[in-house]
């Protein structure tokens, strides 16, 4: 049998389907895996997952018409913006289950701060939750839930989800399309960027604009990552990096964490959860062989998106790294991709 690979996952959904399922009490449910999902504790624990960037996600109100991205090609407005009560509401909601997690699971689950953090959960079992935003509407824009924010443990914030906010322009919902879609960052989107690394919080490059890419490309002194993204030359949607923005990420010592979501790896866009688990061999062979092997890992988007069935949840991790074992990847270049590329770019942003 293959040893269990450990994985830092760059990117889960996992609060804000605590926060929105009927169950009574969110946090056993996570700790025991009574509900179906692609993220809990026992499923993290069978599959190898050891840590990830644990996203908080305000959704707008209304349903995303997910019917509509079956077809070869969609257009779908952009979802309303959020008011900032709204959006602070729903954060505070979830930075707390992810607090109740961590006080009730007897040391299983640590709400980590720093890579050092990181490790030590990690050496004694833990599972390494670090707290992330996607989509900075909670956020004001005199930045002062910011700092409230990082002493909550924020180390991680995308400024931007697919919709408008005050920091910048995300990409739409459409396929095909280019990334190119409107304008980059605002000013408050600049500061928040500075403020960022200031106080090595890092950026997130995935739901971005190709202007809003370049923005903060030109403005950041950290390392450029994108949590869950995948090749645009493979599946052209907006939310996957065009080849330039790949050489970027690349000379910058940043990273890629390969998005598990169909409709970012087939060719046809489509959420198809029967896709062959062999495109997500086919995005890293791209995306490698331009940001070399030590600037990928994961962003599965666990319980964010439909991901192929071969694979299913955490638990099904071994079966992508025995794909890539049957592919001609070796032991040491999975360690890398399942964990210490990601620990390594958390030391140069995070600390």
């Amino acid at each position: 049998m293959n040893k269990l690979i450990p994985v830092f996952d760059g990117h889960n959904d996992a609060l804000l389907r605590l926060l929105e399922q009927p169950s009574a009490d969110p946090v056993q449910s996570f700790l025991t895996g009574e509900a179906p999902a692609h993220l809990d504790l026992p499923k993290a624990q069978a599959g190898g997952l050891v840590g990830g960037l644990f996203a908080v996600f305000c959704p707008s109100p209304g349903e995303i018409d997910r019917a509509a991205m079956q077809a070869d090609a969609y257009d779908l407005p952009l979802p309303n913006e959020l008011s900032l009560e709204a959006a602070q509401r729903l954060t505070i909601a979830q930075v707390a289950i992810l607090q109740r997690l961590a006080n009730a699971s007897n040391g299983a689950v640590a709400l980590c701060r720093s890579t050092a953090e990181i490790r030590a959960a990690n050496a004694r079992g833990a599972l390494a939750a670090v707290l992330h935003i996607e989509g900075a509407e909670a956020i004001d824009p005199d930045l002062y839930f910011l700092d409230v924010l990082y002493a909550a443990g924020l180390r991680s914030v995308g400024p931007v989800w697919s919709r408008t906010n005050i920091f910048g322009y995300g990409v739409p919902f459409r396929f095909p399309g280019l990334p190119d879609t409107g304008p980059g960052l605002t000013d408050a989107g600049r500061r928040l960027v500075a403020a960022c690394n200031r106080m090595r919080v890092l950026v997130d490059l995935s739901h971005i604009t190709e202007q809003g890419f370049w923005d903060v490309a030109k403005i950041s002194d950290a390392p450029l990552v994108a949590t869950h993204s995948n090749a645009y030359a493979l599946s052209p949607s907006p939310r996957n990096l065009t080849d330039e923005q790949l050489r970027a990420i690349r000379d910058s010592d940043g990273l890629v964490g390969l998005n598990f979501g169909t409709g970012f790896l087939r060719l046809d866009g489509r959420l198809d959860t029967s896709s062959d688990p062999e495109l997500l061999v086919r995005h890293l062979d791209h995306l490698i062989s331009i940001v070399g092997e030590s600037r990928i890992g994961l962003g599965s988007d666990f319980d964010g998106t439909k991901i192929p069935d071969a694979i299913g949840s955490a638990a099904g991790l071994p079966v992508l790294f025995d794909l890539l074992r049957r592919h001609g990847y070796d032991e040491p270049l999975l360690e890398r991709i399942g964990y210490s590329n990601w620990l390594s770019v958390l030391e140069r942003t995070i600390g």
